[in-house]
């Protein structure tokens, strides 16, 4: 499993995450919610390699994250869609597909594409188009291509329906669900709670850089009233 355990980070002299404890298991959705500067996205820089911890842990499978560049962190199977649809904009979709593949030996690397854009077919018929001209839901869908091409153990999606229709959204967060129930785990970072809690099987509530809660999705969903005293932090 994708453990993070104590986790403390500062960022610009002031910590923003206090003894994070959190767990994503093969196979399932974990949905992590909390309000905007909840210390969601801190949380998966760090377990991506792109900010250093103070203390703590992060391991997959039992292998130490901690210390290790973003490269090596998905070499080992974690990979992240960042918040914000991340694109090299004057690039083709499919050039900004083959640099998400660099990892994989260059014999596969057309296989990989071919396989993802089966998930996504989407995609097919853009790509020529450079990634600048896609819209949002499109330039999400090829972040989270770009993630599946390492064929991943555990993908982190951070706020995945961040400024998308809600068609779009609900499209992708069915394909979530099937990359999960192929055996990867995700970890979904949302502030948009009943669109996570409704994909997923444990779910954790992040207050102020703090686990307020963590449990059953389905508890939040029958007991609102967690969810609520978390936001609120009483």
């Amino acid at each position: 499993m994708l453990r993070i355990e104590n986790l403390v980070l500062a960022r610009g002299g002031k910590r923003v995450l206090h003894g994070v404890d959190l767990v994503a298991r093969p196979g399932e959705i974990t949905a992590l919610v909390g309000a905007n500067g909840a210390g969601k996205s801190s949380l998966v820089m760090a377990v991506a390699g792109a900010l250093p911890l103070d203390s703590g842990q992060v391991t997959v499978d039992g292998q130490p994250l901690a210390g290790l560049s973003p490269d090596r962190v998905r070499a080992l199977g974690v990979a992240v869609v960042p918040e914000g649809h991340r694109l090299l904009g004057e690039l083709s979709v499919l050039d900004n597909l083959r640099v998400g593949a660099t990892q994989r030996p260059a014999a596969e690397v057309r296989g990989a594409i071919d396989e993802v854009l089966e998930r996504l077919p989407e995609l097919k018929a853009k790509l020529d188009a450079p990634g600048r001209a896609l819209s949002g839901g499109q330039k999400q869908m090829v972040a989270v291509a770009q993630a599946l091409l390492c064929r991943p153990r555990y993908l982190i999606v951070d706020e995945l329906s961040l400024g998308l229709a809600p068609l779009v959204v609900k499209r992708l967060a069915g394909l979530l669900q099937e990359v999960a129930a192929a055996g990867t785990g995700v970890l979904l970072i949302e502030q948009f709670t009943t669109l996570a809690l409704s994909i997923s099987r444990q779910a954790g509530v992040m207050v102020r850089g703090r686990m307020a809660w963590a449990g059953a999705s389905q508890d939040l969903i029958d007991q609102p009233a967690i969810l609520t005293r978390s936001y609120l932090g009483s």
